[in-house]
């Protein structure tokens, strides 16, 4: 029986006030110590219901920005883990170590009710301000714990169950909290136990992918008390330096292998550890069976089976470091803008990272010449580089576009046959632009793509395997669209494996670098530049590459002056106002009467709105038809 508010309140004062002896309540020990912690050290009251504190989005950037590494490597921990609770009613939540929410996964759909309970990016769980909780418990007590219902110290979340477990850092350090929660459940609290061990497998994984990208450059040791794991699944990892000693460790080993005396794991002797010396260390260099690679720890006589991984050669090393600059095709997309240039050198760490990109910006921003620039940063360069827009290909024809078909498989098709565009972009990168066209069937079949790496071509029984590298892009609002149910919350996640907003020309800081660039060989007149710097670019890059080759062609050998620049709209003489598309909502009742409107003003010229609207005609197509507009000469 779920207890109301005014109860909680008065077990949470009995407890925490007049000591645990004296109250005789069902809660555990661990919860019961967090509720003294919250009045005594905290200075809570437990009769007060605060609603949760969701950070502003610079303040959020900045947690975020601290720790963008750890945010990447564990990604594909959250969206494995998301993958099998999502269907249960739980979100995923990553928190850094001050229990501040940095990444989210979780039902757009619910988002107005999981925002108003915290489960949301931004969330500050700590529990010096939310109370007892799963995150701020679990960093305060450094263990994977569930705080179910009326655990929590706030009433306002005693309709929660929250599932949470620790990620420290290899030098012992708190560095993160993975969380799952419910906005309600009925169940006891032992239902709550596979998500238990779910969370703190996941969080084990995270911690060890981390350990492995931090000391990659190092001796790294894999042990095992079972020699048949010691490859797949070690228990503990150390990192040595090139004179043996530790600089690195997860979490089970500094449990399991710190010496009795509690002396730190950091800064040990390999021989202080283990009874064999260090120099004998490349006889476990997988050059024999697991099971001859045991080894004894010092002191306790421990049997472990041991494999080493020495640090890459000094020249690898020097050529990964020289690897670290700017690849020359993401560095030729800036001219010195901070933001775009923040974007760029965060998609180079990505460059060869098999997770999707999500691209947005206003329409002409640049998206897929920063698409082609990370294909051609990476690996898969040499491979096909297969652009599509998802906005220009009719809805009839965009399925067999895309997967192909076998020849006949339906009226009108090839007698051949023909492979899809995935197929054609096998080895190398598939760019979606406009994805948030893409008809909603044909979402959950490139889902499948995503998630099993394979096509079915239309008409086909069997799927083909394919090897791709998925960059979508997007001028539209994706979230809203999520909550209007007309995109896919999980294609939305798969995609939005790293999110990149390029900035729109008229807040560059290199508009008059980029300009000079495009212009090549030409010059300006002091009074074209002042025109072109004054400008407010709606249509970005597109249309200063189109101004600038009118301008070039109209003033042959000349210095390019005023009188050689096309018309410039004098309502693009200031900063463009925050209704443009990209911020827009999914347009309602009162949109579909404003599309109406406009098309009427245009005389019905499709081809004209959609250049007012910054859209493509296949775009406003499907606008007309979800808002019911049909043109008169189509009735």
């Amino acid at each position: 029986m779920q207890v109301t508010p005014r109860q909680h309140m008065d077990t949470v004062m009995q407890v925490a006030l007049h000591g645990q002896a004296m109250a005789a309540t069902r809660h555990e020990l661990l919860i019961r110590d967090s509720w003294h912690r919250c009045v005594h050290e905290h200075r809570l009251d437990p009769t007060r219901m605060q609603e949760a504190v969701i950070l502003p989005q610079a303040r959020l950037r900045e947690h975020k920005d601290q720790m963008e590494a750890l945010l990447q490597i564990a990604r594909h921990g959250l969206e494995s883990l998301y993958s099998k609770v999502s269907g249960l009613g739980y979100v995923v939540l990553l928190t850094d170590a001050r229990g501040i929410t940095v990444d989210f996964l979780g039902d757009l759909v619910a988002e107005p009710s999981l925002r108003k309970a915290g489960l949301y990016l931004g969330a500050d769980w700590s529990e010096q301000h939310a109370g007892t909780c799963g995150v701020g418990t679990c960093i305060s007590t450094g263990q994977a714990l569930t705080v179910h219902l009326d655990d929590h110290f706030d009433a306002t979340h005693i309709p929660l169950t929250c599932t949470s477990a620790p990620v420290y850092d290899s030098a012992g350090s708190l560095s993160a909290v993975l969380d799952i929660s419910q906005l309600s459940s009925s169940q006891p609290k032992e239902s709550q136990h596979l998500a238990l061990q779910l969370v703190t497998m996941h969080a084990h994984d995270i911690e060890n992918a981390a350990f492995l990208y931090r000391h990659r450059r190092d001796w790294v040791l894999r042990l095992s008390s079972a020699p048949q794991f010691l490859e797949v699944q070690p228990e503990y990892l150390l990192a040595l330096d090139a004179s043996g000693r530790v600089v690195g460790h997860n979490r089970r080993a500094q449990l399991a292998l710190q010496s009795s005396n509690k002396a730190p794991l950091l800064g040990q002797r390999f021989e202080d550890v283990f009874d064999l010396p260090f120099a004998r260390i490349g006889s476990y260099v997988m050059n024999q069976p697991s099971d001859q690679r045991a080894l004894m720890l010092s002191g306790v006589r421990r049997l472990l089976f041991l494999s080493a991984t020495p640090p890459p050669p000094a020249a690898v090393v020097a050529r990964a470091a020289v690897a670290s600059k700017l690849p020359a095709a993401l560095a030729a997309l800036s001219a010195g803008d901070p933001a775009l240039d923040r974007q760029i050198e965060r998609v180079a760490l990505l460059v060869n990272s098999p997770i999707s990109l999500l691209v947005t910006g206003e329409t002409g921003s640049g998206k897929e010449y920063f698409a082609k620039a990370v294909h051609a940063s990476g690996a898969r360069k040499q491979r096909p580089f297969v652009a599509v827009n998802c906005a220009a290909i009719p809805e009839a024809l965009i399925e067999s576009e895309l997967f192909g078909h076998l020849a006949g498989s339906f009226s009108g098709a090839s007698a051949r046959g023909k492979r899809g565009l995935i197929q054609e972009a096998d080895g190398g990168t598939l760019f979606l632009d406009e994805i948030g066209d893409m008809p909603l069937p044909l979402q959950a079949r490139l889902l499948r793509v995503l998630s099993e790496h394979e096509v079915l071509p239309v008409g086909a029984l069997k799927p083909v395997p394919v090897n791709i590298r998925v960059i979508a892009a997007t001028h539209a609002p994706l979230e809203a669209m999520v909550h209007a149910r007309r995109f896919r919350d999980d294609l939305y996640y798969r995609l939005n494996g790293a999110h990149f907003t390029l900035p729109p020309l008229r807040q560059r800081a290199d508009l008059g670098a980029t300009i000079d660039r495009m212009l090549g060989e030409h010059s300006l007149t002091a009074e074209a530049r002042t025109r072109l710097m004054t400008y407010a670019w709606p249509g970005n890059l597109r249309e200063l590459k189109n101004v600038l080759n009118y301008a070039a062609s109209m003033s042959g050998d000349r210095i390019i002056d005023l009188q050689d620049l096309p018309e410039l709209s004098q309502d693009a003489d200031k900063p463009a106002s925050s209704t443009h598309p990209s911020t827009q909502p999914i347009p309602t009742q009162a949109g579909a009467a404003a599309l109406l409107q406009a098309l009427r003003n245009a005389h019905w010229n499709v081809s004209e709105v959609a250049r007012q609207m910054g859209l493509s005609r296949m775009t406003l197509y499907r606008r007309m038809k979800r808002a019911g507009i049909v043109a008169p000469n189509r009735e």
